[in-house]
């Protein structure tokens, strides 16, 4: 009997490396949340280009936007508060009147406010309560909003996924989906494996999906079998492009080839993906190859 899996959704692509694309310098801590105050109108253009390769949902530009980031770069709470709620509004407005196109708030993990590298290691300085404490009015302001899905991105530990599930209890009834990056073909970024992780996050019920992005592509044919041991839940997939990152130099190198890219997402696909896009270095050209290749 033919493996069925829930039906294909097209998320976008890399948010930033489309903002550097035209011409943003986000060589910043704030990174791309930055133009969020100094130019929110390329935030909606950039959606519009994922949307028009043919992303079906759109990640808002709230990653490395977090209140105490806001107030070191000089900004009121307020102010911070404001740019929050902003990064949805944009989201949606580039979305326009489309039914077919979804909204995903970004909320980054505790290490993309350190801005160190240590969301691919999970070195923190937070307990799990220290963490639900750093996450939570962010993601109330956020949910304030009312965006489709709220989508944790690129968490690196067990214990911080656990403090988002705990969030994720109290999420105004919006799906939330969770994502990890990792190390290898077996673990996240700590060193947890991922059938750990998976089978921890698989009793809430507000967790609607789970996954891995900016990780190698060269990850997922075994990470995403092992996923699937563990959960019925859809699966989301969204790797780099397959370039490696210097957090040092803040640099990649390595190949970004677009068919090549597409080729891969087939094979997710067929092991059990449903949710399929692309993080770093991944292009509207990256996506409009892949929904012509899946679609």
């Amino acid at each position: 009997m033919e493996t069925t899996y829930p039906p294909l959704k097209i998320l976008d692509g890399g948010l930033a490396t489309e903002l550097e694309s035209r011409g943003h310098d986000l060589d910043d801590d704030l990174w791309s949340a930055k133009l969020l105050r100094d130019q929110p109108d390329e935030i909606v253009a950039a959606h519009q280009a994922f949307i028009n390769a043919g992303a079906e949902v759109i990640t808002s530009g709230s990653y490395q936007a977090t209140l105490p980031g806001f107030r070191k770069a000089g900004m009121t709470s307020t102010e911070a508060e404001n740019l929050l709620r902003l990064s949805i509004r944009l989201a949606k407005q580039a979305r326009g009147h489309s039914p077919t196109v979804q909204v995903a708030a970004s909320i980054g993990p505790y290490g993309a406010f350190l801005a160190n590298g240590a969301e691919y290691t999970g070195k923190y300085d937070l307990d799990q309560q220290g963490l639900m404490e750093f996450h939570d009015q962010r993601w109330q302001i956020l949910a304030s909003e009312n965006p489709d899905i709220m989508l944790c991105e690129t968490v690196p530990s067990l214990t911080e996924a656990t403090a988002l599930a705990q969030l994720a209890v109290n999420s105004n009834a919006i799906p939330v989906w969770i994502s990890f990056s990792c190390r290898d073909g077996n673990h996240i970024s700590d060193g947890t494996e991922i059938r750990s992780v998976i089978r921890e996050l698989h009793p809430y019920e507000q967790i609607t999906a789970v996954g891995i992005n900016c990780t190698p592509p060269k990850f997922l044919p075994e990470l995403i079998p092992r996923i699937r041991l563990e959960t019925d839940k859809p699966i989301v997939v969204y790797p780099n492009s397959g370039e490696s990152f210097d957090a040092n130099s803040r640099t990649w190198s390595g190949s970004q080839a677009i068919d090549d890219f597409a080729t891969q997402a087939a094979v997710w696909r067929q092991l059990g993906a449903s949710i399929i896009g692309g993080c770093c270095r991944v292009t509207p050209a990256h996506i409009a190859s892949l929904k012509s290749r899946l679609q």
